[in-house]
């Protein structure tokens, strides 16, 4: 069973909007991914989300179980993207799978490669923890 995963209302109303301007767009897997995920949620206010979830904007690290392997990213919408940056899309299946999800939670995804498994050690910045309600 898949645990809850948490969204801010703010973040909840951005990403609804977004899945809506997306879903005639080239990739519609991700955006009906983005959906699931949307319909699932719990949705809490800013002020209430817990420190230790994945909110958008937040710097995540995770650590891949296969090989221990530790990576932080930032969830972020997609036209603030930047592979450089380690800025991944939300609509990207990382992206996707670790929104809303806390500390100690195991999210997997196919890759080309293989099913990855990933945990999600620490959220390192969450903008709502910072007190950053508006990201």
């Amino acid at each position: 069973m898949m645990s809850t995963i948490y969204l801010t209302e703010k973040d909840h109303q951005r990403l609804h909007s977004l899945v809506q301007a997306h879903r005639l767009e080239n990739n519609p897997a991700a955006v009906a991914a983005l959906s699931k995920e949307l319909k699932r949620a719990k949705v809490v206010p800013s002020a209430e989300v817990p420190v230790d979830v994945v909110t958008m904007n937040s710097l995540v690290k995770l650590k891949e179980m296969n090989s221990s392997t530790e990576m932080e990213i930032t969830v972020v919408y997609p036209k603030d993207a930047d592979l450089g940056s380690r800025k991944v899309s939300v609509l990207a299946p990382v992206g996707t799978a670790i929104l809303g999800c806390r500390v100690g939670d195991e999210v997997s995804w196919p890759s080309p490669k293989g099913t990855v498994v990933y945990q999600v050690v620490e959220v390192v910045y969450q903008p709502e923890a910072a007190g950053n309600m508006y990201l």
